[in-house]
């Protein structure tokens, strides 16, 4: 996805993108977490936004920081 303030139509919201820090606000504020917990959630499992909802959300039951 291009950094495109003009280019507001639809976005892929199956994957995160970490490189784009639109896309990083965009996810960080919907999971409500922060950048670098997002970060190491994709590192971990990969870029798909279900994993890593899926493992943020393990993370959480699991009482992990």
């Amino acid at each position: 996805m291009a950094d495109d303030d003009t280019n507001l139509g639809h976005q892929n919201r199956s994957r995160i993108d970490v490189s784009e820090e639109r896309e990083v606000r965009y996810w960080t504020d919907r999971l409500g977490v922060s950048k670098s917990q997002l970060e190491e959630a994709v590192r971990e499992v990969g870029p798909t936004a279900e994993a890593v909802e899926t493992e943020l959300r393990r993370k959480t039951l699991a009482g992990c920081p």
